[in-house]
């Protein structure tokens, strides 16, 4: 019936706000802003109606979690770092049919997830900061979905993944579009030193280590980047533990995977936290590789876990 049409990893650093503001970082983030506007203009190209973000900064201790109101609308300051997004705007529409859909098909795979469609909760930075720039009309309808997950398998992420593309494509009749907003390595820069570091990653290893990471996208390896994901997630500082992006890959197919990324935004340092906007190609799923993978997924992540 439905479709996911455009999958992407997508950054959402409180700097690419402050770019388009009078002052010292004004048109620092100019390529972030340009590939959110690239992203948005092929989900319009492609029919999307509605973008469901992985969101690294809402953090949820139990469950997964799905904001799916009706409409939002509101300003934004961020509590971690008020200097940076400190009133700001928003407003989209949401989705709350689509909502309860992604929520049940998850429950029905296992995964315990809960839509929240009457709800005053609103979206985090992660889904405001791309959406500010790819959806400024109001054009998409947006799902929030929760990303920071503190006591949550990666295996259990990559199967929610699956299970929404399943729900879209077999119950919900329009375009969705998957974005996985968060970083590549994500070690701030140590406090005092954030100035220095505005531009730049904390250290060679973390850079080396990301430009190895989106090697392996950019070659379809999604078997490797799959068997290493939870050892990158701990020693790579990642953000929300990548949930996100085991959100966003499993949907794709998780190991079985054959698609290439497309770096539209290329690699860029912020704070100390590698960032990029990256597009994947959405091609047919089998579903073979999930149930293996995932169970070496959780078994990794358990053992860096507790390191």
């Amino acid at each position: 019936m439905g479709k996911v049409a455009l999958a992407a990893k997508v950054s959402h650093v409180p700097s690419i706000y402050l770019s388009e503001l009078d002052g010292p970082r004004k048109g620092s983030r100019q390529a972030a802003i340009d590939g959110f506007k690239e992203i948005g203009r092929r989900c319009r190209e492609l029919g999307v109606d509605t973008i469901v973000v992985f969101d690294t900064h809402w953090l949820v201790n139990a469950s997964y979690h799905i904001n799916c109101a009706a409409h939002f609308k509101g300003l934004y300051t961020s509590n971690e770092l008020p200097h940076f997004i400190s009133n700001m705007d928003f407003e989209f529409p949401g989705n709350p049919q689509l909502g309860r859909l992604l929520a049940e098909e998850a429950c029905d795979f296992g995964v315990e997830t809960l839509a929240h469609d009457a709800t005053t909760l609103q979206p985090e930075y992660g889904t405001l900061v791309p959406m500010r720039y790819m959806n400024a009309d109001l054009h998409f309808k947006v799902i929030s979905v929760s990303a920071l997950c503190t006591v949550h398998y990666l295996n259990d992420s990559a199967r929610l993944g699956w299970a929404m593309r399943q729900a879209i494509e077999q119950h919900y009749d329009g375009t969705v579009a998957f974005l996985a907003s968060g970083s590549l390595s994500h070690r701030f820069a140590q406090n005092g030193l954030a100035p220095e570091f505005a531009q730049k990653i904390w250290s060679p290893f973390l850079e080396t280590l990301d430009h190895r990471v989106i090697e392996m996208w950019q070659a379809g390896d999604w078997a490797t980047f799959c068997e290493m994901l939870p050892e990158y997630a701990a020693k790579g500082h990642g953000e929300g533990f990548m949930h996100d992006t085991a959100m966003l890959v499993g949907a794709l197919g998780w190991s079985e995977y054959a698609g290439r990324a497309e770096v539209v935004t290329p690699y860029f340092g912020a704070s100390g936290t590698g960032q990029i906007n990256a597009v994947f190609p959405v091609t047919a799923q089998t579903g073979r590789a999930i149930p293996a993978a995932q169970a070496s997924a959780a078994a990794g992540y358990q053992a860096y876990s507790r390191a």
